[in-house]
């Protein structure tokens, strides 16, 4: 199975360096971000987790979780997480799966099928307080992701979801509006509507205010 965007995130059972859960049951009423390294004891992995880790408190004020997985086993990813400690002077907080068997990976469309001894893509799936997947990235192991961007996504979704008000590139510096944000088009807006909203018109479908 490969994950497509609106799916809803499947019911599956996991062992994890903070117990066993069952997901998404596990992050009833929150998002979360649930993401996949290559393999613990390297590098670009490494700075990953730290990047994650530091940016756990922004993650937290969006009400949203993190959860990681790699094809390595739980006293893998129990020694690694101490090393980190040790080392970088970062405790990883957020919960890993184990999925030595691959099983997880499989499903979830994140390790090929043809190459079942490979390593895990650095695969990232945002998902809402229903369950439902709203993004989904894949980056190679030789790139590092950024979390900031991971930030973002989380971000900009939750604005569209209360205000139904899109980010536009680079938001919140946009190279055309700023930080402001973009109406939908279909949007209908009387002239009154667009005078308090503080809504400016570039044309009938291009029309941009401040997100609050």
């Amino acid at each position: 199975m490969k994950l497509l965007i609106e799916d809803k995130f499947p019911t599956i059972d996991v062992r994890t360096t903070k117990g066993d859960m069952t997901l998404p049951d596990e992050f009833a009423g929150h998002w979360f971000v649930f993401f996949s390294h290559p393999g613990d004891f390297t590098p670009v992995c490494t700075t990953e987790f730290v990047a994650f880790q530091k940016r756990a408190e922004s993650f937290a004020a969006l009400n949203t979780k993190l959860i990681g997985l790699s094809v390595d086993d739980i006293d893998d990813h129990r020694a690694w997480v101490t090393w980190i400690q040790h080392n970088l002077q970062v405790g990883v907080e957020f919960p890993i799966i184990d999925d030595k068997n691959r099983s997880i990976s499989l499903q979830l469309g994140m390790l090929r099928s043809d190459q079942a001894g490979s390593v895990t893509a650095r695969s990232v799936i945002v998902v809402d307080d229903r369950a439902v997947v709203r993004t989904i990235l894949e980056y190679p192991k030789e790139l590092g992701r950024n979390m900031d961007e991971v930030v973002r996504i989380v971000k900009g979704l939750q604005l569209f979801d209360a205000t139904h008000l899109m980010a536009p590139a680079n938001w919140p510096h946009n190279e055309i509006i700023g930080d402001n944000v973009l109406v939908l088009p279909s949007t209908k807006l009387t002239d009154s509507e667009i005078a308090e909203q503080h809504v400016t018109q570039l044309s009938d479908w291009f029309r941009y205010r401040q997100p609050a």
